[in-house]
C-alpha cells in the first residue's frame, strides 16, 4: 500500500483540473490572505487554494483522529455562507498525535493540499486538507456547530454527474450540484459535522470496525433488511459508511437489518475503502432486526442437489472447519455435489512450493461426517505453484465434493495443471477426454487466475457435466465514489475472456450432445446482469438460474452496503426448459458480522 506521503498532491490547482490534460499539475506554494473554510473548499471538488499557504483559518474542533496514517483533526466554521455547495469543514493533517481537543476554538495556518486516499492511480476523489499546520488554541469547551442532517429528503436519487470527457471522465472540475446528485451532496459536506438518525444497517460490522447504513429506508430494500444492487446506472444513493473515533470495544457488532437508533454524528470523511464515511463521535444504539441464517430444503430422492460455496482461503490451520461443516450439513442439507472455491494447499500461505490440498480437503470431509453429514469423496487438480492468483503461496483451487451414495464420478486419466480437457462423442453422447480436467489452462484468459475444473458425474444413470469456476476478481476497478464517473471496470476485460472460453467449451459439449445436462457454477465475480454473464449465456448455451428468483432475492455477497450477485449457477437448456428445477441463495454469511466466509452458498435442485 502506498504511504500517505507518497499519495499527497501538495499543490493541485483548479487550472490543472479544468484543463483537458488527464494529469494534475503541481505549483509552488504561494501566500494567500486569511480565508474562511468555505473559501478553501470552494464549489468544486478541488480547492481554489490548492498549493497555497493560508493563515489563521478559524474553526471549532469537531473531531480528533489520533491514530493511523491520517492523524489530525477536523475544524468547522461557525459562520457559514449561504452557498450549499461550499463545505464549512476541513481536515487538518498533523502527521503526529494532535494536541487539540473537541470543542477547542483554533486558528490554523498551513498549506492547502488535495490528498487522494489510495493514491492517484486508484481513481478516488481527493480530500481537501490543511497540511504542515501551525495551530493556535483560542479557547476551549466551546459548543460544536450544529450537525447537518443527512436523510432521505436531502440525498438526491441521481448518483453522480457524467464526468468531463476532456478530463478522462473526471468530475473534479465540475461545479457541485448538491440538490441534483448524491455524490455532490456528500462532497458539499466534506469535513463537516453531520448526523444520521434511526438508520438501517445494510452492511454488517467488519473486522475493521466499520458498518454501512442507509438513510433511505425503502431504497431497493429486500425482506431481510438489505439494499439490493440491481444495475450499473441506478445506484443506491442512501448508503453511508460508519466508523468510530471511540474505542473499538464500543463499536456495535451489527448485522444487516439491524438499526442504529437515535443519532449518529461526527465529521464526514472520505477513505479509499468506502468513499464517504461518517466518523462518529456519537453512535446510535444498536437495535437487533432478528436476522437468522437460512436453511434450504432437502432434495428429494429423485432430485440432484448441486451447490457452490466459496470457503474463503480455507487451509488446515483455520478454526472454521466445524462451522463450515455444520453449514453444509444443516443449512445446505448435504448437497449431492459441492463445488468449493478457495481451497488452499496443505500449508496455506506458506510460500514454499507446496501445492497439494489433500489435507485441507480431508479435514473438511471429516468435519462434515462428524457433523452428521455423508462421507464425501472428492476430485480436484493441483495447480502449478503460484500460477492461479490469490494469496501468494496459498494456491487456491476449486474442488468437487460428492456423496458417493448418491452420485458417481466418471474418472478418466490425463487431467493435470497444464493439459487442456476436450470433448468427444461416443455412442451419440458427449464425453470428456479427461475427468477431472481443466479448460485450456495455457489460454492467456487464465493468466494468474483459477482455471475451470471440469468433471463428469452420473446420477440415476444419467451423465451431468459440471464446470467449477473462480473468475478474475474485481480488484483494480474504480470505486463507485470514484472521481471518474461512470467508474472504469478494468477487471472485466479478463473476466470477459474467461467467460468466452467457458461458453465455447459448453457449446462444444452441446454440439456433441444437444440435450446434455451442463452446469457452470462458482464464484463468477460478476453480476447476473453483467457483460460477463451475458457472454456466458451467449447463443443460449447457458442461463444464470439466480434470475429465476425475484430481483429482491438475487444476492450472494454484500459489498459497501450493496447486496449483490457474485456467485452463480448457470444451466444448459435441457435443465432450464425442463421446468423442473429450483434455486436457492442460502443466506448464512454475507449479512452477518460473525461470518465464516464473505460469500453465501447457492443450491440448485433438478431432476436429470
Amino acid at each position: 500500500m502506498p504511504s500517505r506521503s507518497s499519495t499527497r498532491l501538495a499543490a493541485l490547482t483548479v487550472a490543472a483540473v479544468c484543463s483537458a490534460a488527464s494529469t494534475i499539475a503541481l505549483t509552488s506554494p504561494a501566500h494567500a490572505d486569511t480565508v474562511r473554510i468555505h473559501d478553501i473548499q470552494g464549489t468544486t471538488r478541488i480547492s481554489p487554494y490548492a498549493g497555497k499557504t493560508v493563515t489563521d483559518v478559524a474553526g471549532i474542533v469537531t473531531g480528533v483522529r489520533p491514530y493511523g496514517q491520517s492523524k489530525g483533526f477536523w475544524i468547522q466554521d461557525q459562520s457559514a455562507d449561504d452557498n450549499p455547495a461550499t463545505s464549512e469543514g476541513v481536515f487538518v493533517f498533523t502527521s503526529s498525535t494532535p494536541k487539540v481537543a473537541v470543542g477547542d476554538s483554533v486558528l490554523v495556518s498551513g498549506t492547502i493540499s488535495e490528498y487522494v486516499p489510495g493514491g492517484t492511480s486508484s481513481g478516488n476523489q481527493s480530500i481537501t486538507e490543511i497540511t504542515r499546520p501551525t495551530i493556535t488554541v483560542v479557547s476551549s469547551g466551546n459548543a460544536l456547530p450544529a450537525a447537518t442532517k443527512i436523510d432521505a429528503k436531502s440525498v438526491p436519487a441521481a448518483y453522480a454527474p457524467a464526468g468531463d470527457t476532456a478530463a478522462n471522465g473526471s468530475v473534479n472540475g465540475l461545479p457541485l450540484r448538491p440538490s441534483a446528485y448524491a455524490l455532490d451532496r456528500y462532497e458539499s459536506l466534506e469535513g463537516m459535522n453531520v448526523q444520521v438518525s434511526d438508520t438501517r444497517v445494510v452492511g454488517a460490522t467488519d473486522p475493521f470496525t466499520e458498518l454501512w447504513v442507509t438513510v433511505k429506508p425503502w431504497e431497493n430494500r429486500n425482506s431481510r433488511g438489505g439494499t439490493v444492487y440491481g444495475t450499473y446506472t441506478s445506484q443506491n444513493t442512501g448508503r453511508l459508511q460508519i466508523q468510530s473515533l471511540g474505542k473499538v470495544a464500543d463499536f456495535p457488532a451489527a448485522n444487516v437489518g439491524d438499526t442504529l437508533t437515535g443519532a449518529t454524528s461526527g465529521p464526514l470523511d472520505y477513505n479509499q475503502f468506502g468513499g464517504y464515511t461518517l466518523v462518529a463521535n456519537e453512535l446510535g444504539t444498536l437495535k437487533s432486526g432478528g436476522l437468522e441464517r437460512e436453511t434450504t430444503r432437502k432434495q428429494s430422492r429423485s432430485e440432484l442437489a448441486v451447490a457452490t460455496y466459496n470457503v474463503e482461503n480455507l487451509d488446515p490451520s483455520d478454526s472454521s472447519f466445524e462451522e463450515h461443516a455444520a453449514a453444509i450439513v444443516n443449512n445446505l442439507q448435504s448437497p449431492d455435489i459441492l463445488s468449493l472455491e478457495e481451497i488452499q494447499d496443505n500449508n496455506g500461505s506458506a510460500n514454499d512450493g507446496t501445492v497439494a490440498a489433500d489435507q485441507t480437503v480431508r479435514k473438511l470431509i471429516d468435519a462434515i461426517a462428524a457433523a452428521g453429514g455423508p462421507t464425501y469423496d472428492w476430485r480436484s487438480i493441483d495447480p502449478a505453484n503460484n500460477t492461479d492468483g490469490g494469496e501468494p503461496g496459498g494456491n487456491i483451487r476449486q474442488v468437487f465434493l460428492f456423496n458417493p451414495e448418491r452420485v458417481s464420478f466418471t474418472d478418466r486419466a490425463g487431467g493435470d495443471a497444464t493439459t487442456a480437457v476436450g470433448v468427444t462423442k461416443v455412442h451419440g453422447r458427449a464425453q470428456l477426454t479427461a475427468s477431472p480436467g481443466r479448460i485450456d489452462p495455457a489460454d492467456t484468459a487464465w493468466a494468474n487466475s483459477r482455471k475451470p475444473l471440469v468433471g463428469e458425474f452420473t446420477f440415476r444413470g444419467k451423465s451431468v457435466f459440471l464446470i467449477a469456476n473462480h473468475f478474475n476478481s474485481k480488484g483494480g476497478d474504480q470505486g463507485l465514489t470514484s472521481q471518474y464517473q461512470p467508474p472504469v471496470r478494468s477487471s472485466e476485460t479478463q473476466r470477459h475472456a474467461q467467460a468466452t472460453a467457458v461458453n465455447a467449451f459448453v457449446k462444444d459439449i452441446l454440439a456433441k450432445q444437444r440435450n446434455a445436462d451442463v452446469i457452470t457454477l462458482g464464484d463468477i465475480n460478476d453480476f447476473e446482469f453483467s457483460g460477463t454473464t451475458k457472454i456466458l449465456e451467449s447463443d443460449g448455451a447457458l442461463w444464470s438460474a439466480i434470475k429465476s428468483l425475484p430481483k429482491s432475492e438475487r444476492y450472494t455477497y454484500d459489498y459497501q452496503g450493496n447486496s449483490q450477485v457474485l456467485d452463480q449457477i448457470l444451466i444448459s437448456p435441457s435443465i432450464r426448459y425442463s421446468c423442473d428445477f429450483t434455486y436457492d441463495s442460502v443466506h448464512i454469511n454475507a449479512e452477518f458480522n460473525d461470518q465464516i466466509s464473505d460469500h453465501d452458498p447457492q443450491v440448485l435442485r433438478f431432476r436429470p
